[in-house]
């Protein structure tokens, strides 16, 4: 008599698992399926991997002849189940006797019917705004008082419409006619106007003395004077042949002028020497268009004179990533007024408009129009002789005299000759 013996399997867990690696169970919302080979299974996932939330779902759809079914882990046709508990699906290896255990998610699938999705979706979308929802809700079941407010609302959106694509028209009409050029060029002499009154130094109009109508201090701290020592004492010190090359340059003219000409007495031509040295790092950085944190600094700019610099006469600007100071148009109107206020003490209240807007590279309108914006008297030298007869022809001088002159645009016009 022989005894047979049943065989044993054993039991290998299968470690741990990736998302991929888990198995896979289904269940047909209506009924079970009998030919289960004849249906073809496909897996999606979502390709947002770096969003946790959306990098596990998976949709699984079944196909067949005669119809369609898909089921999703996530929504509102995901089974609860998974969210709860863990299912684990054990796999025998008949060769080896061994039961592999994996992981495993169920899947609800629920046939699609092709046409009868339009409704489902117009009830899922997420695209409409709160109001739009409240408005819909209004026209289905709100009272005549909230029915007729929304058609008065809607009314008045449509007349703002109307509203702004009349102005639109107009616009454009506008634009055709005169171009954008020209439009262009309007509102930046309308904007520098007002960048003329917004960028002047601080003006005492009420002062009894010249040197009190744009104090010095206002220009020049104390201590942002004392910073300029070294400085001034390099200006004090060059030669005539260094003067005369930066004459040659045409860039310093306004320094080179007062240097050739400083006061013997020592207080005053120490202080001209300083503010010739501030003035040569504003006249150098009104050439600039982005300045660099490394500004001033072969000059020997100290770096108090540095900050006030950045921060009066610069506006920091977001590019690339990074914060850059630039030198605007607004702000080079801002420098001609603080050099022309600065001129004005180191010249006895007047100074000479024609080197400024030489040196500073703009305009000579543009640098009168400061100088009348700052209601300083405007003089034409009387015509001198020798070598210099040209540039003093060509000079115009500002000078501050009280009580400040205010000037008028309109009355500056020349009069038509009445055709008699």
């Amino acid at each position: 008599m022989t005894t047979v013996m049943a065989a044993s399997c054993s039991f290998v867990c299968c470690g741990e698992e990736k998302e991929a690696d888990k198995a896979v169970v289904v269940r047909f919302s209506n009924g079970s399926v009998q030919n289960a080979d004849k249906l073809d299974f496909s897996m999606f996932k979502n390709t947002e991997e770096s969003n946790p939330r959306k990098k596990t779902r998976r949709i699984l759809v079944a196909e067949s002849d005669r119809l369609s079914y898909v089921g999703q882990n996530f929504g509102v046709g995901s089974m609860k189940c998974n969210n709860l508990c863990k299912y684990y699906v054990g796999v025998l290896n008949k060769q080896t006797m061994t039961m592999e255990v994996h992981e495993a998610q169920l899947f609800n699938m629920q046939p699609v019917i092709p046409g009868e999705t339009t409704d489902s979706a117009k009830l899922q979308d997420t695209t409409q705004t709160y109001r739009e929802k409240v408005d819909l809700l209004i026209e289905a079941f709100g009272t005549n008082k909230q029915k007729r407010a929304l058609s008065s609302r809607r009314l008045n959106q449509v007349g703002s419409e109307t509203l702004q694509q009349a102005v639109a028209k107009a616009a454009n009409t506008v634009i055709g006619e005169k171009g954008l050029e020209a439009l262009q060029q309007e509102v930046a002499d309308a904007e520098s106007q007002g960048d003329l009154a917004l960028h002047l130094p601080p003006c005492n109009a009420n002062a009894d003395k010249r040197e009190d109508v744009y104090p010095f201090d206002e220009l020049l701290s104390p201590v942002e004077f004392g910073a300029l020592e070294q400085g001034g004492a390099k200006m004090a010190a060059l030669t005539p042949e260094e003067l005369k090359k930066m004459k040659d340059d045409g860039r310093c003219l306004s320094i080179v002028k007062h240097l050739e000409n400083l006061p013997t007495e020592s207080e005053s031509r120490d202080k001209t020497a300083r503010c010739a040295f501030y003035l040569s790092l504003l006249l150098k950085l009104a050439r600039e268009r982005n300045v660099t944190r490394k500004f001033g600094q072969e000059e020997g700019c100290p770096r108090v004179i540095q900050g006030k610099l950045f921060k009066t006469f610069t506006v920091e600007t977001f590019n690339n990533g990074r914060i850059q100071n630039m030198v605007s148009s607004s702000m080079r109107v801002k420098l001609a007024a603080y050099c022309l206020a600065l001129l004005l003490h180191m010249g006895n209240m007047t100074a000479d408009l024609t080197l400024l807007h030489r040196d500073l590279g703009i305009t000579e309108a543009r640098m009168t129009e400061v100088a009348k914006s700052m209601r300083l008297t405007l003089v034409k030298p009387a015509r001198g002789k020798g070598d210099n007869i040209e540039l003093q022809d060509d000079s115009r001088l500002a000078a501050l005299v009280l009580p400040l002159i205010k000037y008028d645009h309109f009355t500056e016009r020349r009069k038509r000759k009445k055709m008699h």
